[in-house]
């Protein structure tokens, strides 16, 4: 939903022109990189006012004026989606938990300066987060269930010595917030022996502003590569802008221009990560992926399994060597 919302800000610079434009597009680029706990100075703090009069005052009242807090939960939430609302004056915050825990373990605290974007906060009170070797979260507290109903085996695979394995991977910072990495289900290991957490590259590949979804893969093959679908709004604006007539999605996604650009986004984030984890090949699917479809749970969160199979002659055409 934010996603969407946000869209909707980034596709409104495409209807102006000009010095309007420009202003538009340079307050939507500060919003992008605004750090809740760092207020600006100086000529920053001028440049918040004058962009916060002009263009983020526009977006509280498209919200009906009155929104003041989001709280995010189920899906990770690209980091540059709480940076601009923040911007705008709406307060966004991530909790984690499960229902096993009824539901929640961590939630951001709504103190500006203490916000920590990208993390789920800290622990609530009376729960203990703890990081297992294998970097697993493991989670203890009155809030954890006591077992599953007549499943005695899955219950010894879930509660050990009262401690709830949650299945989720993550680290806790400096300042006592935990990261949500990945899945530990959905690491997979390249045939070079390398683990690769794909939730982490997707959600940095997504923050483009050209990629809409992104599936990596790479199990048992030699390197990563990635389905991506499109932001196809955002694309057929930059078509546009380079004199491409294109009109449909299908067409979109096997234009040689496009990959180019989609090829560029992927490396730009590339360099981010360990060289086996970048993404060496790329393909384009021409439609977004849907709950309707069997491809999205109703958490919004890719079925991997589904994909896969639906997808599997474009995947096997990244591995043109793969026996």
């Amino acid at each position: 939903l934010l996603e969407k919302v946000y869209e909707k800000f980034v596709s409104k610079s495409h209807e102006l022109k000009g010095v309007t434009r420009k202003l538009y597009e340079a307050a939507l680029r500060f919003a992008e990189s605004f750090e809740p706990n760092t207020p600006p100075k100086g000529l920053a703090a001028l440049q918040y006012k004058l962009y916060d009069k002009l263009v983020y005052s526009k977006w509280r009242a498209a919200m009906g004026n009155e929104l003041q807090l989001i709280v995010v939960g189920s899906a990770a939430l690209q980091p540059r989606l709480a940076r601009v609302f923040w911007a705008a004056g709406i307060m966004v915050t991530e909790g984690y938990g499960m229902t096993e825990s009824a539901p929640v373990l961590t939630g951001n605290q709504l103190d500006a300066d203490q916000v920590d974007i990208g993390t789920v906060g800290i622990p609530l009170d009376n729960v203990e987060i703890r990081i297992a070797e294998d970097g697993e979260i493991l989670a203890r507290g009155p809030n954890v269930m006591m077992g599953y109903y007549k499943d005695e085996e899955m219950t010894r695979e879930t509660l050990k010595d009262g401690w709830l394995h949650t299945g989720d991977v993550g680290e806790i910072n400096a300042r006592g917030n935990l990261r949500i990495t990945d899945r530990k289900k959905e690491m997979f290991k390249t045939s070079c022996g390398k683990y690769v957490a794909p939730q982490v590259i997707e959600n940095k590949l997504k923050e483009s502003a050209y990629i809409d979804q992104v599936m990596v893969v790479g199990d048992g093959r030699k390197y990563a590569s990635a389905l991506v679908v499109p932001l196809f709004d955002q694309v057929r604006a930059w078509c546009s802008q380079q004199g491409l007539q294109i009109k449909s999605e299908a067409e979109m996604a096997s234009h040689p221009k496009v990959r180019e650009l989609i090829e560029h986004e992927v490396k730009r984030f590339n360099r981010l990560f360990g060289s086996w984890e970048q993404v060496k090949k790329v393909a384009l699917v021409e439609r977004p992926w849907s709950i309707d479809a069997g491809e999205l749970a109703p958490t919004l969160k890719l079925k991997r399994k589904v994909i896969t199979e639906r997808f599997r002659k474009l995947i096997d055409s990244l591995y043109p060597h793969h026996s």
